[in-house]
């Protein structure tokens, strides 16, 4: 029994280090890929460009909008942010109205009140239903 829980053990500390090393790989190919100009995510959730490193410091100065510029820790950026890419779909038109909420695929009113209603009694219909409700 005692020594199924040390073999356990073992794996378990095996599997500790294995995971500690990935985790300094992938931040060492991050650290490798930044450069001056490349869009960046910070550990807080600031977005800016690399403006310059010093590695000595271990220090990145980002500019988060133009002109606003701030200096963090290098192991602050966490993330290279890649540029989206443009959609070749037409986006959805969005109604300014809610015409398009009386209507059906077809054109056709769902309801018969709803087509022949104007603003103005749809305000007294819609008063006079609060009304029942108290």
């Amino acid at each position: 029994m005692n020594i199924v829980l040390f073999a356990m053990l073992g794996i378990f500390i095996f599997m500790m280090f294995r995971r500690n090393k990935k985790t300094k790989e992938q931040q060492a190919t991050l650290q490798s890929q930044f450069a001056p100009g490349v869009e960046v995510m910070t550990s807080f959730g600031l977005f800016g460009r690399i403006v310059s490193m010093d590695d000595e410091e271990n220090k990145v100065v980002l500019e988060l909008s133009p002109g606003n510029l701030a200096t963090v820790h290098r192991q602050a950026v966490t993330k290279i942010v890649e540029p989206a890419a443009v959609a070749e779909e037409e986006t959805a038109v969005v109604p300014d109205d809610a015409s398009s909420l009386t209507t059906q695929d077809a054109g056709t009113p769902t309801t018969p009140a709803a087509a022949v209603e104007t603003p103005d009694e749809t305000l007294k219909r819609l008063n006079d239903e609060g009304k029942k409700d108290s």
